[in-house]
């Protein structure tokens, strides 16, 4: 089903996938008067906690699949990595504004950058990788260091390898051993930064501010705005943004990450279709959130203005970091804090994150480096401290 709808509120919004990202997906929902059925494979996961239904079962089971279409006026999604099969039974049967090329485009590293190509914007020269002659092959064209992705699946780091020199290239046998991957040549970038833009059925777009973005061991740690940028290159970025939306057909939410380098020159890291970690200072820093805004795009209603309130800083809390942050809120004036309700705190698994609203983004930043919790959390690995 393709045809644009309205959506109101009273009316069912099912969420495929059972996240964090779910969660605040539902209780942007909520807020707006619809009722909410999310499907995860977890009982009682971080979105089932505040939906009115959760259906428990695979993203690969048809006939959950099935009860969920049956349930829902809408069906939208929280991740990318959706069963082919149930994508394509959803996208003849079902009301998915969004439709399922995206999704198919996103899932494969490969085809993104042949899509973002196509969309006239940069990306970091690459070779496709299908054996290991070829990640040598690859390096004699690309030089070192590269990197090498699997094409499908891999997150936070997962399912990449950082090739340093010719000797590692027998490291890279394990990743070429689950299938086709991609080599990119290394770009010496100097800040990571990332665009949210929303664009409705009726073809609406808009636009969050550049939000700059800090990893640590490939884990998101601190998304900054407004971003620490010349204006030349947030222009720049809001322009890709909005070509790579209008080429790929839109409709819902989409972060794109990008490279800054030298002189100002972008190139597109990668896609995610959906709400994404570096907008969640949307939530408390802009009129309108990355999870309302995606809500009005899927329902057809008119988008909500992305204006910047105040300047932010969002950090992610970890496993590690969850009890320093919990034995310190009673000195917390004035932070906004989000746990998203997982069972175990595991190292390195994102159960929550906090935001920082302040007169500069310098301010924020000093005060939660000020309060070490992060630095104080190193130790704290597994729920014990070791």
């Amino acid at each position: 089903m393709s045809l644009s709808k309205l959506i109101l509120p009273g009316e069912t919004i099912g969420i495929i996938g059972g996240g964090q990202l779910g969660k605040m997906m539902a209780q942007s929902a909520k807020a707006m008067g619809f009722r909410v059925i999310v499907l995860d494979p977890v009982a009682d996961c971080p979105c089932g906690q505040v939906a009115d239904e959760q259906i428990v079962g695979g993203y690969e089971d048809l006939e959950k699949i099935k009860q969920l279409s049956e349930q829902s006026d809408v069906i939208t999604y929280e991740f990318e990595n959706i069963d082919a099969d149930a994508l394509e039974w959803l996208n003849k049967y079902a009301y998915v504004p969004q439709g399922t090329e995206l999704l198919r485009v996103t899932q494969d590293r490969i085809e993104e950058k042949r899509h973002l190509e196509a969309a006239g914007v940069k990306v970091a020269p690459y070779t496709v990788v299908e054996k290991i002659e070829d990640v040598r092959a690859g390096i004699e064209k690309l030089g070192v260091p590269a990197v090498l992705k699997t094409a499908r699946g891999g997150y936070d780091g997962k399912g990449q390898l950082v090739i340093k020199s010719i000797d590692d290239i027998v490291l890279a046998g394990t990743l070429v051993s689950q299938g086709t991957c991609v080599l990119e040549k290394w770009i010496s970038f100097e800040k990571e930064i990332s665009v949210i833009v929303t664009r409705g059925t009726n073809g609406e777009t808009s636009i969050f501010p550049v939000a700059e973005n800090i990893h640590e061991e490939n884990i998101l740690h601190q998304t900054i705005v407004p971003a620490r940028m010349s204006a030349e290159a947030g222009a720049k970025a809001i322009k890709a943004a909005k070509q790579i939306a209008e080429a790929l057909e839109l409709t819902g939410t989409l972060a794109v990450e990008m490279f800054l380098a030298a002189n100002d020159e972008l190139f597109i890291n990668e896609l995610a279709p959906r709400p994404h970690n570096s907008g969640h200072y949307t939530i408390e820093a802009c009129e309108t959130s990355q999870f309302e805004q995606h809500i009005r795009a899927v329902c057809g209603w008119p988008l909500g203005s992305t204006n910047l309130l105040k300047p932010a800083v969002m950090v992610n809390i970890l496993g590690q970091h969850q009890q320093p942050l919990l034995e310190k809120i009673a000195e917390l004036s004035d932070w906004k804090i989000h746990i998203y309700g997982k069972k175990e705190a595991k190292h390195q698994r994102k159960m929550g994150h906090v935001t920082l609203l302040r007169d500069t983004v310098e301010v924020a930043l000093d005060e939660a480096e000020r309060s070490c919790i992060w630095k104080g959390a190193a130790q704290w690995i597994g729920g014990q401290n070791k």
